[in-house]
């Protein structure tokens, strides 16, 4: 069981890694995207001037954005000159664009002029420390740069062009929409910015550039499954799931944060059948139809999925998404009917926390002054920025003035005293963070723990 965990653990941290290079620089993607959509020859309003920014951006800019930040997250700022221009080895000389190969040179040029500053520490003279730290990051990323020209290049043109003639194959022979076999599941499991961004957003941009649209932009961010599920607890939901379901519908569906409809997979878990159910057929009408996005949608919306459909694929884009909540919704109506008396809702789930917990969903908080709490999840963006909102909404309401932030686990800040988590995401918060309080919850809509959370505060803050 703890091995099960430990490679659960170290599947997020490398899949949290690969998205953490790209999931910045999304609106740089969106913005290669738009100008796409709008200016190519079979774009909205086509312009052969403005369209000549289309190729230049998707084989040099956004590499060189994914080098810079993979260098940046290992070796902080000089980590991130030295992995561009490492980066930029394998940028040039390569016909197609070199995601894989900045993926690997962007970390490893930030890991290099990490270990060279460990080394050299303490050991210059005092007057020489721009000289020196100028010069190595200089000449490390230059060498890195020819290492990664000469071997790296051609080795990740050959990997690129062999995954893409495999991808190929399974497109041709209609097998794609199995993909959702892994992806449903993963996605519960908080993979999903992992799966999007760092493995299917880079095939996507690759296909996107010869064809100017991919159906791998479509894969993961389809909000169809989700938007089915939700409306099955609608209908067929009990107690609190049913109730806080069509709230759950709105994030979803047009605010795109998918880890929502999470905790109502794992309430349930044979309704992971429903999603992957809907996943694959949204997989294969889209596929039938020709469909695909100029660029990745972020977050997975409606609404973002609309703006990044080229002109003319409205149909497929739209198809795609209902016919993916429609079996998404029938089977998960069904399985819900089926298992109703078996069923644990929300209320019930929540009772048997506090019973564990000995009659409290928070552990007694230690007697200090709180001024920030911070919200984590796997990326910090969509379900932490959600939850640090209904948090500092209910801290205000109670008269608390107590800073709530938003965060990737990886990126709390140390000086934090209670962070609040998804119990998915628990082991990675304790390691990151080992002297903080930690508050996990399994619902971001309505999870028990803000009420007591926020009555546990105030009791301290009358206190002290």
């Amino acid at each position: 069981m703890k091995g099960g965990v430990k490679m659960k653990e170290k599947v997020q941290s490398f899949g949290r890694f690969l998205s953490g290079m790209v999931m910045p620089n999304i609106g740089a993607f969106i913005a290669w995207g738009l100008i796409t959509a709008m200016f190519i020859k079979t774009g909205w309003t086509p312009n052969e001037k403005l369209s000549t920014m289309v190729d230049p951006m998707l084989k040099y800019l956004l590499p060189l954005l994914i080098g810079y930040t993979g260098g940046r997250m290992v070796g902080g700022q000089r980590g991130a000159v030295v992995g561009a221009i490492a980066s930029i080895g394998v940028i040039i000389g390569a016909d197609i664009p070199m995601f894989l190969g900045v993926m690997i040179m962007g970390p490893l040029g930030g890991y290099v002029i990490k270990q060279f500053d460990k080394l050299i520490a303490g050991k210059v003279k005092a007057g020489f420390e721009m000289l020196v730290d100028n010069f190595s990051a200089g000449i490390i990323g230059g060498i890195l740069g020819i290492i990664a020209f000469l071997l790296i290049n051609p080795l990740c043109v050959g990997l690129t062009n062999g995954m893409a003639a495999g991808v190929d194959f399974f497109v041709k022979a209609g097998l794609l929409p199995l993909a959702q076999i892994f992806i449903e599941p993963a996605k519960v499991l908080f993979l999903n910015n992992a799966i999007n961004h760092g493995i299917l957003t880079p095939l996507g941009i690759e296909q996107a550039g010869k064809m100017g649209k991919s159906i791998f932009f479509m894969l993961e961010a389809n909000p169809g499954p989700g938007l089915g599920l939700l409306l099955a607890y609608c209908v067929a939901g009990k107690g609190t799931a049913k109730s806080s379901a069509p709230g759950a519908v709105i994030i979803h569906f047009l605010g795109g944060i998918h880890e929502i409809y999470f905790p109502y997979v794992m309430m349930n878990p044979i309704l992971i059948l429903a999603v992957i159910a809907g996943g694959i057929t949204g997989s294969f009408v889209e596929g039938i139809l020709g469909a695909g996005l100029v660029a990745a949608a972020s977050p997975g919306s409606i609404i973002a999925f609309l703006l990044m459909t080229p002109k003319g694929g409205f149909l497929g884009t739209i198809l795609g998404v209902c016919c993916a909540a429609a079996v998404s919704f029938a089977l998960s109506f069904v399985l819900l009917k089926a298992t109703a008396k078996d069923e644990d809702n929300l209320d019930e789930a929540k009772d048997k926390v506090k019973a564990m917990k000995g009659g409290k969903a928070v552990a007694a908080l230690r007697k200090v002054n709180v001024s920030k709490i911070v919200f984590a999840c796997d990326a910090g963006m969509g379900s932490s920025a959600m939850g640090a909102t209904v948090l500092s909404k209910k801290l205000k309401e109670a008269g608390l003035d107590i800073q709530v932030l938003h965060s990737s686990i990886e990126d709390i800040p140390r000086d934090v005293q209670i962070v609040v988590t998804h119990h998915e995401l628990m082991e990675r918060a304790k390691k990151a963070v080992p002297n903080a309080q930690l508050v996990t919850i399994t619902n971001f809509m309505a999870a028990p723990e803000y009420d007591e959370l926020v009555n546990q505060l105030s009791g301290l803050a009358s206190a002290i």
